[in-house]
């Protein structure tokens, strides 16, 4: 698997939402003996630290609720908490699995950014679409990047993710290029 490489770290203060004009900086590749091992090992090359258990914050657009029936119970299953925004934690709760609610930033305080900045959160799963929404939440991703923790914008990488953590790194091989048939 090919990670881009972006300088997100060099600019603290933007988006790191991915977009069409964005430019990486370089690539590294991750190669196992599954997709998750792989994702896993791309992260790492990349220095993304993928935290294995903890609180696990969760705001995903609409048209991605479909999916989360699927996602919850693998993320229960790697030991993580949940803590979602209202309409997401609806969705996880009707579906029968624990969930904390916190506010939006626009729905006052405490909100998510605050529990970012007490470091009480060790995940995001944060997708979204439309200009307005994009715009509400990016100060979550902007947190994230500057306090280091990992975190997804796609329902897909979230699922990446799940599948990364259910590989134990100790069980990694690794194999130089000229080894892999």
């Amino acid at each position: 698997m090919k990670e881009a490489v972006l300088p997100f770290d060099k600019f603290p203060s933007v988006d790191p939402i991915l977009g069409p004009e964005m430019k990486s900086t370089g690539e590294v590749m991750g190669i196992g003996s599954s997709f998750g091992e792989a994702y896993a090992k791309a992260q790492k090359a990349a220095n993304k630290n993928i935290p294995t258990s903890g609180l696990a914050f969760i705001s995903v657009k609409t048209s991605d609720r479909k999916y989360l029936s699927e996602l919850i119970p693998l993320i229960i299953d790697q030991g993580y908490l949940l803590i979602a925004t209202k309409g997401t934690a609806k969705v996880i709760s009707d579906l029968g699995y624990p969930i904390s609610t916190i506010n939006k930033v626009s729905e006052g305080r405490p909100h998510i950014v605050d529990e970012l900045l007490n470091d009480t959160i060790d995940l995001l799963i944060n997708t979204t679409e439309g200009r307005q929404s994009i715009k509400d939440s990016a100060s979550i991703r902007r947190t994230a990047l500057q306090n280091k923790l990992f975190c997804v914008t796609t329902i897909f990488g979230a699922f990446a993710l799940v599948e990364a953590l259910s590989k134990d790194p100790a069980s990694w091989t690794y194999n130089s290029l000229q080894e892999i048939n």
